[in-house]
């Protein structure tokens, strides 16, 4: 956005929202056919109708998506870039406190993983460490409603309300876009747009614009998929690996020059990424383990009672049968009538 001069942060969230919500109005209307791209891709796709809970839901979830665009845009004007990232590393961390504060099971095993991360991006991003007070403030905030944004979205995807990702989109999306533009207009953007109208008449400001709203798209379904496949926690391991690694193609592909100790944070977070997707994977196949046990056992309790069953209901046979005495010319004896009428 630098090449093409457009910095307008909250009106480019506004163009994602609407590239967000027609994609999934587009993905929608393409479930009536039978061999959907989308269904074979992102597997079942329904919509659901929600309750007043769930509408308070989405609203409160698209509120804090905006919020975090705006206090992360609001911080960058009164600290460093660096410290942003140095903070946003802390992401993690928080999460963690989040998901134990709503009573998630989170293994001492992967708490400790997450460590070598975080503190490999703090050193990756290292550098010019200016900030203020309120900048600070502000800062912190951005962390906590961007973990914040994590958990909402897992709690919306896993828990009671179980929203595919495209339609969680499809019901935030149009909030998000609302919220953002008034935004936009709030803090002058929308009047400097329309005040430089080589922004809207040359074809490629608007190109890059466009496409960038098509990728957020993509990259918003895949995120979401990611956050209910695996766990929240776990998309911020993802989001983190992905700064150290934009730090280091930039270094390669432009030359970007980092520190020494930039360069071993990049490091330590591709070991301390891979460590913890080890630990995840060994939790998993445990779990899975676990399981397979526990229904190998409630099948053996399934058959041994129905073993129990089956010998009590012959005793019951065999005894019916020993009241029975018959004399040798086939009558029964009055012992066995006797026997039988009791």
């Amino acid at each position: 956005f630098a090449t093409v001069d457009f910095h307008y942060p909250y009106f480019l969230s506004f163009v994602h929202m609407v590239c967000n919500s027609i994609g999934s109005q587009i993905v929608f209307a393409s479930l009536e056919k039978e061999t959907s791209i989308f269904q074979r891709l992102l597997g079942k796709i329904e919509r659901k109708e929600l309750e007043s809970s769930g509408k308070r839901s989405i609203i409160a979830f698209s509120v804090i998506f905006s919020l975090n665009i705006a206090i992360g845009n609001v911080s960058l004007r009164h600290v460093s870039v660096n410290f942003n990232q140095v903070m946003r590393s802390l992401v993690p961390a928080i999460t963690i406190g989040m998901g134990l504060c709503l009573g998630k099971q989170i293994s001492s095993s992967r708490i400790i993983a997450v460590i070598p991360v975080i503190i490999g991006v703090a050193m990756a991003v290292w550098g010019d460490m200016t900030f203020s007070a309120l900048g600070f403030f502000y800062t912190c905030m951005c962390v906590l409603l961007a973990a914040l944004k994590v958990v909402a979205s897992g709690e919306m995807l896993t828990g009671s309300l179980k929203l595919h990702p495209v339609d969680l989109l499809g019901h935030m999306a149009p909030l998000a876009m609302i919220q953002c533009i008034v935004l936009s207009f709030l803090t002058g953007e929308i009047n400097s747009i329309a005040s430089r109208p080589e922004l809207y008449t040359d074809a490629y400001p608007m190109t890059v614009v466009i496409l960038s709203g098509i990728l957020s798209f993509s990259l918003n379904i895949c995120s979401l998929m990611a956050n209910k496949m695996t766990s929240p926690l776990t998309l911020c391991i993802a989001a983190n690996v992905k700064q150290v690694l934009m730090i280091a193609i930039s270094t390669l592909v432009f030359a970007t020059p980092i520190t020494a100790m930039n360069g071993f944070g990049i490091f330590v977070v591709l070991v301390g990424s891979a460590r913890y997707s080890y630990v995840s994977v060994l939790e998993k196949q445990g779990a899975a383990s676990q399981k397979d046990n526990v229904n190998s056992e409630q099948a053996e309790d399934r058959r041994t009672d129905n073993l129990e069953k089956a010998i009590s209901t012959d005793s019951q046979a065999s005894e019916g049968d020993e009241g029975m005495e018959l004399l040798p010319g086939g009558k029964e004896s009055s012992n066995g009538a006797r026997e039988r009428k009791r």
